[in-house]
Order: structure tokens, then sequence, then C-alpha cells
């Protein structure tokens, strides 16, 4: 059962702050590592809350679910349990951007975390607001909170999201609050600012919620999903036939809706000069979009169903600040809409959010031990960005527990390497948004490698089963086995084939790299699951690519994995211009590689470090 304000347990092994999508995962991690979690909400409501979008994935975001998953994380599970549509994106593409896209039942997606919550027996759910950190000596020891009083704990991990000092606005309407109405944390933000940490002031919206029945369907392009399976897990898979599936809608807005707003632009919370906060770069409002885009004639709006069990569908593609009255006018613009009527206005929010280049790159802080920060806390928008970092935070908190080093994923391991890496390194001035054009080695990180990439990780941590590791395996030696046979056969001993493709000197590994083939022509009898199948077919047809890049990244790890842990202070070092030793004392760099990455960095300035270490060695 499920304890709530539990006043009588004073002491914990890890306090998670918030019950969103990082602090979920973070708790989850700790609690299956056989820690004791004190997993603090502000209200029951917001626990696995989907404010904005109701799915998981899409372009990059998808393979981080699929990266959660084989590190042995939760949101791949709740998002097969939970999916309304499933697609694979990006087909026509090169395998390095596919990746999964589930359409969830925001609803059932709050039940099923909250049903996990009540099964575990380490997790005791408090509802109460922390209201500062209780800290001695740059070391934090518990959270001080509104009702419970002092809570202590080894390890701290902040996970909250958009509710520090958060403000929503619509139009010149402000709200003292949180997504969707919800309770904000009041003293949160003041108490990190006087400990000395820098915070950043940003800004995040989303659209209006419609009636479904009030939708003229008929005007609208149907989205349907795949009909082939597919789920974000590597065990356990589920799937949802496409006959199950619900259909998604795609209309556009046109030049009569972007008069509107133009005409109504100035009393945009965003253009008035209510908001301070900055937006998402990648994922404007729909004023931006007009004003920035002025010459385009429409913009995409997708309309997605939030629930089986709401009359509601999310228009996106139009977030917005607008005024409630302004925001009906310009949506009854729009073909299939002209009869809509709103269940919620749309609204934007700004909060306080840390800059994270205060954090190592496992997510602790630099100025205070046993601090972690993960999610949108650290300036990123988006469930799968939160999420992984969540997962991060918690392993490497439960890690420190043991005595035991961090987990640091690379960038070619990881997307979750990649983003970690940016906002540690390079900070935020925006919120982050993960892309695939953020990642050097996408080839390597793709979709459907994830469990080869992390697995070994998700066992060593012990978040994997050795029984489930072990199926892996089996699976992992038997496609390299089939290579194997298709490199030392050629199509003499394939007749029918030979008469087919001719030239007997082809080996078979050299015909399935052709694009129209595939293995089931080759190989009837085999043991491998669909997606080894799909695995093995791109190893080979992208064999050369991916080779390349493995030579790449083997070249640059010579010098790049170089440590930076024996320099304390880039002061000693003369050659090395002011701004240079500035910025590496403020970041401190663990390795050559991540102070190539930090802006105003120079070559020269790497020379001199790697001079300077050789030297003083």
């Amino acid at each position: 059962m499920t304890r709530y304000n539990i006043p009588y347990m004073k002491t914990y092994d890890v306090i998670v702050i918030g019950a969103g999508h990082a602090g979920l995962e973070s708790a989850f991690a700790c609690s299956h590592l056989k820690h004791r979690v004190a997993l603090i909400t502000l209200s029951k409501e917001s626990i696995a809350l989907v404010p904005c979008n109701p799915s998981i994935g899409g372009p990059a975001k998808g393979i981080v679910t699929r990266e959660i998953d084989a590190l042995g994380g939760m949101q791949a599970k709740a998002a097969d349990a939970c999916q309304l549509q499933m697609k694979l994106l990006n087909t026509s593409k090169g395998a390095g951007v596919w990746a999964l896209r589930a359409q969830i039942d925001k609803i059932q997606y709050q039940k099923w975390f909250n049903d996990q919550i009540i099964k575990d027996k380490n997790i005791d759910l408090i509802a109460d607001e922390v209201k500062s950190l209780i800290f001695n000596q740059k070391k934090v020891l518990g959270v001080f909170c509104e009702k419970n009083k002092m809570i202590h704990a080894k390890k701290i991990i902040i996970t909250s999201g958009t509710y520090m000092n958060s403000i929503t606005h619509i139009g010149n309407i402000s709200h003292n609050e949180g997504p969707q109405s919800l309770k904000r944390s009041e003293t949160l933000s003041s108490c990190l600012k006087s400990m000395g940490f820098e915070l950043i002031r940003l800004k995040t919206g989303t659209p209006p919620r419609i009636a479904t029945d009030s939708i003229d369907f008929y005007k609208l392009q149907k989205e349907l999903g795949n009909k082939e399976k597919l789920c974000f897990q590597y065990f356990n898979q589920t799937y949802l036939p496409l006959n199950k599936q619900v259909p998604c809608y795609l209309t556009y807005t046109n030049p009569k809706t972007h008069d509107i707003i133009q005409a109504n632009i100035h009393s945009s919370a965003m253009y008035s000069g209510n908001i301070q906060g900055i937006g998402p770069r990648y994922c404007p409002s729909i004023e931006d979009k007009v004003v920035r885009f002025a010459d385009k004639l429409r913009h995409q709006v997708f309309v997605e169903p939030e629930s089986k069990t709401l009359n509601t569908m999310y228009l996106q593609g139009l977030s917005t600040s607008l005024p409630a009255q302004v925001q009906k006018k310009f949506v009854h613009s729009i073909v299939g809409l002209e009869k809509a009527k709103f269940i919620k206005y749309g609204y934007a929010i700004e909060y306080d959010t840390i800059n994270p280049i205060q954090l190592w790159p496992s997510l602790e802080s630099k100025a205070y031990k046993n601090l972690y920060f993960a999610g949108q806390v650290n300036g990123t928008s988006g469930y799968e960005e939160a999420a992984c970092q969540g997962l991060m935070a918690g392993v490497n908190a439960s890690l420190s527990i043991k005595h035991k080093s961090p987990i640091i994923l690379k960038r070619n391991e990881a997307y979750i390497g990649v983003l970690i890496d940016d906002l540690v390194t390079k900070g935020i001035t925006d919120p982050y948004r993960l892309l695939t054009s953020r990642a050097e080695y996408r080839l390597l990180l793709r979709n459907d490698n994830a469990d080869d990439r992390l697995l070994r990780y998700g066992y060593k941590i012990g978040l994997i089963s050795k029984k489930n590791y072990e199926i892996y395996l089996q699976q992992y030696k038997l496609i390299h086995k089939t290579i194997k046979f298709l490199k030392t056969h050629s199509l003499r001993s394939k007749p029918t084939l030979l008469k087919k493709y001719g030239n007997s000197a082809h080996s078979l590994y050299d015909l399935l790299k052709r694009p129209t083939i595939r293995l089931k022509e080759l190989i009837k009898n085999h043991k491998l699951t669909p997606s080894s199948i799909n695995k093995l077919e791109i190893l080979v047809k992208f064999d050369g690519y991916i080779k390349h890049q493995q030579k790449f990244i083997q070249k640059f790890n010579e010098s790049g994995n170089l440590s930076l842990k024996k320099i304390t202070d880039y002061h000693l070092l003369k050659n090395l211009s002011l701004e240079a030793k500035d910025k590496l004392n403020k970041i401190k760099p663990l390795t050559l590689d991540q102070a190539k990455r930090i802006s105003g960095i120079t070559l020269t300035d790497l020379v001199t470090i790697k001079y300077y270490l050789e030297h003083h060695e």
C-alpha cells in the first residue's frame, strides 16, 4: 500500500523531489537497486503528468526511450502498456535516423505509474512541498518540508520539472501555478540561489485542447500507425494491432489564421513583455512561427487523441499564450475546426532552472556533495530527455552510496551521453531539445541497436536480470554466427539464387548488401527474432559506413580520452588565455574530448593542456 505523509520515518537512502518523468525514473532505479526512497511530490495529480503532447518518442527521442529500456528504466514499459498508436518514423531515410513514436493514453499512463508505486515496497510516496535543503559544509543531508519538517537521506535528487517559481500566462492573465493549474514550488528556487546556484528563467507552452465531438473529421487527413509489430521494449514485447490503434489527423493553418494572430500579436503574453523566460528554439509557439516564418502560407496542425476516456484532442503545432477569445478566433479559422469547442485554452509557463554546467557528468552538483539534478530543472524540454536524466541520476546516486564509480555514457555510446555532455559542457540558453543533428555518431546510435550499446551497463548496474541478459546474448551470438555464415558461403551453395542473380563468386553477405535483398531469401531456417533480423540487415547493408565511423572514433579516442582530473587549477597553465582559464575552471572537464566542446576553447588551448599534462607527469 502506498504511504502518504509519513512523519515517523525520517531517514532514507535517497530523497527524490518531484514525481514527473525524471523523478519516477530516479525513484524506481534507486528502489530496484535496493535503496529506501522518499518520493516527494507537490500533489498526487502531478505524478507521471503528461501536460503537453500525449506521446513518447519521435526523432532522437524514441531512441532515448529505447536506451532507457536497455539500461533497465521504466519509460518504455509504460509507453508500450499505454499506447494508442505506434509509428516508426523516417523510414524513407537512412537507419541512423529511424525512431519510434507512440501516441499514449495520458490517463492510463498516470494510472500505470501509480500502480507501480503502490506495488513497490521500497518507495514511500509523500505529498508535501520541499521548502529548502538541509546542508552542512558543502554536503546536502536532507530536506525541510512544509508538513513533514525534516527528512534526512544519503542522497537527494531534485527533479522539480517546470514547478519552481512557475507562472502561467494566457494573454495578460497570469497565475502563480504549475502546469495544468497545479500547485507550484514556492521557495526551492530561492533556497538554491542562496546556496550559490546560478538560476535561469525559461519558458515553454502548450496548445488548446478541444472537444473531440466538435471536430469535422471528414475535412481532416487521417494519420494511421504502422501495421508492423512495433514496441519500445526489448524484453516482454507487447504490440497494439493496427485495427485497435487510434488515428491522429492532420490539418493546416492558413492566411486567415495568420492574419488573426498578426493583428493580435501585441496581446500575446510572449510579445507584451509579461514573460521574462526564454522559449524553446525548436518547438516555437504559433505566434513565433507566424512572425519568424512570415513567408509560409501554412503550418501543420496535428489533431491527436489524449485518452480513450477523455473527449479531448490535442492540437500539436498551436502552442500559444494569446488571450482566450483570440485563440477561439484563430482555431475556428482552420479547416475542420470551424466549430471546435474549447476544453482548455493554450498557455505559456515560465519557471526556474539551474545552469547545468554546475553539474558533473554524473549529474551530481560540483558545489555540494550528495545533491543531484535531473530533468527540466537542468534546462531540457521533453519527457524523454527528462526520463533519461532521472535514470542516470538515480543510478549514479545508488552507485555513490555503494562507493562505486558513476556510469558516464560517451557521445558515441548513447544519445543519453550526447544530451548530458551537451548540458554539463555547453550549458543552455533556451530549453534544450535532443535532435539527431546533435549526435556526431548517429549512425552508431540507432533505434535497432540500443541493446547492443547499453544492455551490458544495465546488467552491470543491476537493473537488467541475468536471465534477460542471457536471452540477449543468445541472439547477439546468433546474429554474428549468421553473418559469418553469409560471408563464408557463396551463391554456388544456393542454385536458385545463382540462377536469379548470377556470378557465383558473390558471397551471400555481399548479396545481402543490395537494398532490395532480404535475409529470408538467403536463409530459411534460423532462430533469429524479427528485431534481430532487422538489426542484422542494417549491420550488413550499412557495413562500410559503420566501419568508417568506428575508425574515426578509435582515432579520436587516442587523444580525446586523456583525463584532465589532475589539473585542479587552469591558472597554472601559463600559455592559456584568460577566457580559457576561467571557462575550464568553471566547467572542470573530465577529458580532453569534453574540453574541446567548450565554447571559446581553441586548438592551441588543447595543445597547451596536453603538453602540460605530459610534462607535469
